[in-house]
């Protein structure tokens, strides 16, 4: 497992949210339902990000990245566990369509490590093989969860929100605290059983206890 290289190339990118990636890396990715966050908060977020890149213009350092997400992913992953929108994900059917695609090609095109599937919102920590690249992985879990789930709600049209937040893993210590973020995230949002999944990699069940 590595973790990010500061001496490593970084590939940066910036569509709604600025995106980072490394050859072989590990990952903490967050994505959402479409109505998971009224568009007049998300529009107000989106607006001070916007100033904030302004002031910051990409490439980002390291500390910028983290001042970044410390004032814009904090914030999104507040609002998601409040619990806005139709959160169709409470329903069991529609986190086992998810799971279906989470867990194709596991051990092959991605190592996952841990996953929590919460309402309108799910947070995943895996790593990436050399040649794997972010986007297109992302892209098949949204794109293929969102077809089988649409079938079971008997629906059409987009369901996931377009982008996601990203970050690369920097060593063992940031490991841990997103794992045990994971962990936590049910209760902190107050959820019930059966109301959400968890998935731990054993190796990530030891390490927590």
């Amino acid at each position: 497992m590595r973790f990010f290289n500061n001496l490593a190339e970084t590939h940066k990118t910036l569509n709604h949210l600025p995106h980072w990636e490394q050859e072989d890396a590990t990952y903490f990715v967050t994505w959402r339902l479409k109505d998971s966050i009224p568009q007049d908060l998300l529009d107000k977020i989106y607006k001070e990000r916007d100033e904030w890149l302004r002031l910051h213009p990409t490439p980002l350092t390291e500390d910028e990245e983290m001042e970044f997400h410390k004032l814009f992913s904090t914030e999104l992953d507040r609002l998601m566990d409040i619990g806005h929108g139709e959160c169709q994900m409470r329903r069991p059917d529609c986190r086992a369509e998810l799971e279906k695609s989470l867990r194709m090609f596991d051990g092959g095109r991605f190592l996952m490590h841990s996953w929590v599937m919460m309402p309108n919102h799910v947070h995943l920590l895996f790593t990436l093989p050399i040649g794997g690249k972010l986007e297109r992985v992302i892209g098949a879990w949204k794109g293929y969860s969102a077809q089988d789930i649409n079938v079971v709600l008997h629906r059409e049209g987009p369901l996931w929100q377009k982008d996601y937040f990203d970050r690369m893993i920097r060593d063992w210590p940031h490991m841990v605290k997103v794992a045990r973020y994971i962990r936590r995230n049910p209760v902190k949002a107050k959820l019930r059983e059966g109301e959400y999944s968890l998935y731990e990699a054993e190796w990530v069940k030891r390490l927590l206890g």
